[in-house]
């Protein structure tokens, strides 16, 4: 193995193996290329400003002499800015150690001598690559008009103007959405070409002679031009019969070249709306540190949005149905055309890190135990709640995964049948859930070192707090209990959950407390 070789791998290896080196090469990865890192559209801001104010000082330029520090900002830190993010792409767009890695790897293996040439090779097709492409090319065009001294290169002034769509998502994705029919607008291109070049071969031969206005093919090449885009400037207008017979059927091609353009554009962008409305939703989802999914959109699903909208808690809601889903948007929620019964939905939405609880609501019972068996694929930990139609789908719904099993018909003939016994008490159950009292029923949960943890029901004296202790869930090695009315000597443990009813102010203040001394215990010990 030469030299060479030799340094390649030492130097491939000490960078994989190198955490400060990964760490840094993620965070300018993030700042360039990831739409979804944070601090990504500050940096986008910040480079469009730079380069709309490098435009302005080129103008300016044109016409008046510019202050001497304007030339110091244009020509060396506007240049150097773009000269070291150009670099910096370069570096982030391909993992090149990993190509002399797989080399040595496979050399290794194979028992063969290691292919430095082979080797260089990759690296440089891999720079080649982000080199050719049409970013990177308006990358390096917009470095140029910094050098003076060459004044035909301030026309490139212009791929600066270009370089914001680097930082223009809804740019990006009108480009990708024209990218997407380039067949349809290549066959279009071509025959506006050809009909432009029978056009202006027949008005050559025509008129070459007998129109003072047209001195050269490529003057009728322009009228041709001008007329089927339906523009029609003037300074070129046919004299003979037979020109102005040609052009009135230039003028009706020119009209059904825009028109199919037109329709073009339309139905790429009517194909793509869906996925560019997901993208946007999408991104505001990132920025959620934590969301409740709810999977249909039914009536069931409409009171439970309306719920968490006005306790302004974090929701997004999955749905197939484009009325319903539109509905949906209607109420200015967040909401997707998907189908949660689908693995890489579930991913997408980042289900595992940011999901607090997953609601399912389809419409019928199958759907739910897919969605349920989905969502246990992706997490176990995610707290399950689903709706169910008929009792025989209460143990399949179980083993899904699911963790609590609402049936809205028994609860309806349950509140029902407790109506015609026990008004009163039914009716103060509802106002108590509907907070018509400002009275509600809420759980605490028993946080470690708090000043819960370890304390009889007696010690805590939920009066003086103006509470009342309806029960107390333990989750333990034996399972889920649930204490009705616990006695005075009952003894809490971390993780326990109390349900308790009394006035939102006093919840409040009680869980407040509840969190400040856990908090100033973790405070003490550090």
């Amino acid at each position: 193995m030469n030299r060479l070789g030799s340094f390649l791998i030492n130097l491939a290896f000490y960078l994989e193996n190198s955490s400060r080196y990964k760490k840094t090469k993620e965070f300018f990865y993030n700042l360039l290329e990831n739409e979804h890192y944070k601090y990504k559209k500050y940096f986008d801001y910040v480079m469009i400003i730079i380069i709309i104010s490098s435009i302005t000082i080129i103008i300016e330029e044109v016409n008046h002499p510019l202050y001497y520090w304007l030339n110091v900002y244009d020509i060396y830190i506007v240049t150097t800015i773009f000269i070291v993010e150009y670099i910096l792409r370069l570096w982030v767009s391909d993992d090149r150690r990993r190509i002399i890695i797989e080399e040595f790897e496979n050399s290794v293996f194979l028992e063969t001598r290691f292919n430095t040439k082979k080797v260089l090779k990759r690296i440089w097709i891999s720079i080649k690559d982000y080199i050719l492409s049409p970013f990177s090319i308006i990358d390096l065009l917009a470095i140029l008009p910094a050098y003076r001294e060459i004044r035909i290169l301030r026309i490139f002034v212009l791929f600066r103007a270009f370089k914001i769509f680097r930082y223009s998502k809804n740019t990006v994705q009108f480009l990708e959405v024209i990218t997407s029919k380039r067949t349809e607008l290549t066959i279009l291109f071509l025959l506006v070409l050809f009909i432009v070049f029978i056009s202006g071969v027949s008005l050559y031969v025509f008129e070459a002679k007998t129109n003072p206005n047209v001195h050269s093919l490529l003057d009728s090449f322009y009228w041709a031009f001008v007329t089927i885009s339906t523009v029609g400037y003037g300074d070129i207008t046919p004299k003979s019969t037979e020109a102005r017979v040609f052009t009135i059927a230039i003028i009706l091609s020119g009209l059904g070249l825009i028109s199919f353009f037109t329709s073009i554009i339309v139905s790429s962008f009517t194909e793509k709306i869906d996925e560019i409305k997901e993208a946007k939703v999408l991104t505001k989802v990132d920025r959620l540190s934590y969301y409740y999914l709810i999977c249909g959109y039914s009536h069931l699903a409409e009171l439970l949005a309306q719920k968490l909208k006005n306790e302004k808690k974090n929701f997004l809601i999955l749905e197939t149905d484009p009325k319903k889903l539109e509905q949906a948007q209607k109420r200015g929620y967040l909401c997707i055309k998907e189908d949660a019964s689908k693995k890489e939905v579930l991913e997408k939405i980042q289900l595992k890190d940011k999901v607090k609880a997953a609601i399912c609501l389809a419409q019928n019972d199958i759907h739910n135990i897919f969605i349920a068996l989905n969502i246990r694929s992706v997490s176990k930990s995610v707290p399950i709640i689903s709706r169910t139609f008929s009792k025989n789908s209460y143990k399949k719904l179980e083993l899904a995964g699911v963790d609590y099993i609402v049936s809205p018909y028994q609860t309806a003939g349950l509140i029902a049948s407790k109506i015609i016994t026990q008004p009163i008490a039914v009716e103060a159950i509802s106002d108590i859930l509907s907070k018509k009292k400002n009275a509600v029923c809420d759980e605490v949960e028993v946080l470690r070192n708090s000043f819960l943890e370890n304390k009889t029901i007696e010690d805590i004296e939920l009066n003086k707090y103006k509470l009342i202790l309806l029960g107390v869930r333990r989750i333990d090695e034996k399972g889920k209990k649930f204490y009705f009315n616990p006695k005075d000597n009952f003894i809490l443990k971390a993780g326990d959950l109390l349900i308790i009813m009394g006035y939102s102010i006093s919840v409040s203040h009680f869980k407040s407390l509840v969190i400040e001394s856990s908090l100033r215990y973790a405070r003490f010990r550090k």
